[in-house]
C-alpha cells in the first residue's frame, strides 16, 4: 500500500512538473520553444489578420496539349479557390474524357514521331537541367502561387517544396545518361544482352498536399528515360501547375512545347 502511495505521488509530481513546463513553453505569446515552433507553422495567427494577397498573377488557365495552351473541348471552366477566404483565384479550363484523349494522342504522336525518345541521353539531361534552372530562377513566384492555392505556409513552399522540385529534377536529369543495359554471361556460344528503352506515354496522377514534389517524383524519371507524359493534377491545387508549366517552357527554351513531351489535363472525369 505504501509503495502504491509513493508511486502515485511520483506520477502526480511528474504530471505537475510537465504541466508547468508546458505552460512556460506556450506562454508569453508563443515565445517558448514549442510555442515558437507552433506559431511558425500554425495558421492560428492568421485569424486576427487580414489575408495578404500575393503579388503574383495567374496568366494562363488553359490546358497544355500538343504544345499549345487550349480551352477544354466543352468550353467549361471551374473555379480554383483561396483556401483562406473562399474567394476565386482563377477560372481554369475543365478537362474531360475528350481532352484526355487529345492529350494521350498528342503524347503518343510525340513519342512515335518526335525527337525526345531518340535524343542522346545527354541531350535529355541538358534540357531537364535547363528546366530546373528556370524553375529555380522563379522560386519565389511559384512558392507564392503554391501557398495561395494550397494553403500551406509560404516558408514551406519557398524553402522546402520548390527547392526539392529543382533538386529532384537535377537528380533525375543526372540519371538520363547512366541508364544502360548489360551483357550477361551465358553457357555456350551465345551473346546475351539486355537493352533499356523508353516504353511510351506515361499517364500520371498526383495529389494535393505536395503537388510539385510529387510531380518531380513522377515526371522526372519518365522524362529522363525518354518517355512522354500526360499528367492529371488534383483540381484543388491547379494554380501552381499553370505557373510552373509556363515557366518551364521558358522565354527562350520552350522545351516542353518544342518536344511535346509534357501535356496537362485539368481533368474532372474522375474523383482523383
Amino acid at each position: 500500500m505504501a509503495s502504491s502511495t509513493k508511486i502515485s505521488r511520483l506520477i502526480s509530481r511528474s504530471f505537475s512538473s510537465a504541466s508547468s513546463s508546458s505552460t512556460s513553453l506556450f506562454s508569453r505569446g508563443g515565445n517558448g520553444y514549442l510555442g515558437g515552433l507552433l506559431s511558425k507553422y500554425s495558421t492560428a495567427a492568421a485569424i486576427d489578420e487580414q489575408p495578404i494577397k500575393p503579388s503574383v498573377q495567374v496568366d494562363h488557365t488553359q490546358l497544355l496539349i500538343d504544345g499549345k495552351f487550349v480551352d477544354a473541348a466543352s468550353g467549361k471552366t471551374f473555379p480554383t479557390l483561396d483556401p483562406r477566404t473562399g474567394e476565386v483565384i482563377a477560372h481554369v479550363a475543365e478537362g474531360h474524357s475528350e481532352d484526355v484523349d487529345r492529350a494521350v494522342a498528342a503524347a503518343r504522336k510525340a513519342f512515335d514521331q518526335g525527337p525526345w525518345p531518340k535524343f542522346p541521353a545527354y541531350e535529355r539531361q541538358k534540357i531537364m537541367l535547363r528546366a530546373a534552372d528556370l524553375i529555380e530562377k522563379h522560386n519565389d513566384q511559384i512558392a507564392a502561387l503554391e501557398t495561395w492555392d494550397n494553403g500551406k505556409p509560404y516558408e514551406q513552399s519557398a524553402q522546402i517544396e520548390i527547392p526539392m522540385l529543382v533538386r529532384l529534377f537535377r537528380y533525375y536529369a543526372g540519371w538520363a545518361d547512366k541508364i544502360h543495359g548489360l551483357t550477361v554471361p551465358a553457357d555456350g556460344p551465345y551473346h546475351v544482352q539486355t537493352l533499356h528503352e523508353p516504353i511510351g506515354v506515361a499517364g500520371q496522377i498526383i495529389p494535393w498536399n505536395f503537388p510539385l514534389l510529387m510531380f518531380a517524383w513522377k515526371v522526372g524519371p519518365a522524362l529522363a528515360c525518354g518517355n512522354t507524359v500526360v499528367l492529371k493534377q488534383l483540381t484543388d491545387t491547379i494554380v501552381c501547375f499553370v505557373c510552373s508549366k509556363t515557366i518551364s517552357r521558358g522565354r527562350t527554351s520552350c522545351w516542353c512545347v518544342e518536344y511535346n513531351i509534357w501535356l496537362w489535363s485539368n481533368c474532372r472525369c474522375c474523383s482523383c
